[in-house]
């Protein structure tokens, strides 16, 4: 019974994520929209290199919005069914995420609302992006599913902080708290649960085989056999 209900929690959760991503995606619609500006890019202003700014910004809207789903769609279970389609899907988005989504969101984070707190929150949930990231390659290239597998879900959780910040946000404003340490802890606990859950939660969980590999069965172990003149003579050998 809570093996069944952890894995409707762990479905929802995912088709909650997933939904996110594309609501965010679909928002995100007007930083690309050259007749108007965006309020989250209105209250940045004024910039000391705006133009770079929105180029950064536009990377980093295109690099999330392909990684997390991708991410999303390389844990479920099923497509482990395709080896060759998992290994390509999960380089592709090893060299979205090394190349587009950290560096641009690195340097995002140095303009961030809430000061140095925020600076610190959002660089250090894309450094252990980027080092899951990592660390999940070469685990994959030495064969190593379960430790590969820990790292995504680290890079995983990371990713999910888009979504699960913003939901945290506006429960928090929902309920009349105060946005400037509102914001900061919707950034900080999505970041430190994440990295809590995976190592607590599933890095410990027992796993009895490697899911990309076939079960192997030991060979039967020879019959020993007596040999015939070693074998205990009975009462008909008798002398």
């Amino acid at each position: 019974m809570a093996r069944q209900l952890g894995r409707l929690l762990g479905s929802v959760w995912m088709l909650g994520l997933g939904l996110g991503a594309l609501i965010i995606g679909w928002a995100s619609r007007v930083y690309f929209d050259s007749d108007e500006l965006a309020p989250f890019v209105i209250e940045k202003l004024p910039l000391p290199h705006e133009d770079l700014w929105l180029a950064v910004l536009k990377v980093h809207v295109l690099a999330a919005s392909f990684a997390l789903p991708a991410c999303l769609l390389l844990s479920l279970k099923r497509i482990l069914r395709f080896p060759r389609t998992h290994r390509w899907l999960g380089r592709g988005t090893g060299a979205v995420v090394l190349a587009a989504l950290v560096p641009s969101g690195l340097y995002l984070s140095l303009f961030a609302k809430g000061g140095a707190p925020a600076t610190v929150g959002f660089a250090l949930s894309g450094l252990i992006v980027a080092l899951a990231m990592v660390q999940g390659i070469r685990r994959a290239r030495a064969k190593d599913y379960v430790g590969h597998r820990r790292c995504m879900l680290h890079a995983l959780a990371q990713l999910s902080v888009a979504v699960t910040s913003r939901t945290l946000l506006y429960l928090l404003d929902a309920v009349g708290i105060d946005p400037d340490p509102a914001y900061l802890f919707a950034l900080w606990a999505p970041v430190l649960a994440g990295v809590g859950f995976v190592e607590v939660c599933i890095s410990r969980r027992p796993h009895r085989r490697n899911s990309h590999v076939p079960k192997a069965f030991a060979p039967r172990p020879a019959t020993l056999r007596t040999p015939p003149a070693d074998r205990p003579r009975g009462f008909g050998n008798a002398a």
